[in-house]
């Protein structure tokens, strides 16, 4: 495993880096054979240490959690502690899930970042609304929609801790969305018109 320890404006000794590795490598072993990458990022705001943990175990499986505390250590343990949380949850999925996945296949996609709007941009759009009318592309990339259950797609979605994930329904081949709503229960979209629907 490719592993990274980053501080942002902090100082990460090699006792926190030896505890880090020896911990994720203990639980990620526990779930995979042989994890790709991970990367942990440490942090401190105020008088809090946050930790934002990552990993990429397989293809296209994503892991990612997020710890809080006092301690560098316990904000660690405590990113790791909801992952394997997780990891544990959906550990017969996961299996399944390896099985299935040489079979399934993926759809190449554009994928775009546009730049937030603030309040100047928006004054300016009053004035002269057709000559902004572009929103601003920061990032474009190439991105892989997956062929998912539902059921998956809604595992993948809480593995990687997205807000919301784009995937082609297994069952009928048509692209189907799934979303955190904001009660804390999972949205899908099944659009009309899809084939065999």
């Amino acid at each position: 495993m490719q592993l990274s320890v980053k501080g942002k404006q902090l100082d990460i000794g090699e006792a926190l880096k030896t505890h880090i590795e020896g911990s994720l490598d203990r639980v990620l072993s526990k779930y995979f054979g042989n994890v790709i990458e991970a990367q942990v990022t440490l942090s401190r705001n105020a008088h809090l240490f946050h930790a934002v943990l990552s990993a990429h175990v397989g293809r296209n499986i994503h892991l990612s959690a997020q710890g809080e505390s006092d301690d560098p250590y316990r904000a660690f343990d405590g990113a790791l502690d909801r992952l394997s949380k997780r990891l544990r949850r959906h550990k017969r999925r996961l299996r399944d899930h390896h099985k299935e996945q040489q079979e399934a296949e993926s759809v190449s996609a554009q994928q775009y970042v546009l730049a937030a709007e603030d309040e100047a941009a928006d004054e300016e759009e009053e004035i002269g609304a057709s000559e902004s009318a572009k929103p601003t592309v920061v990032a474009e990339m190439v991105t892989e929609i997956p062929s998912l259950t539902v059921s998956q797609a809604v595992m993948r979605m809480d593995l990687a801790e997205l807000p919301a994930m784009m995937f082609r329904n297994s069952a009928h081949g048509g692209l189907n969305m799934v979303y955190r709503r904001a009660d804390g229960n999972i949205g899908w979209i099944d659009p009309q018109g899809n084939p065999n629907s």
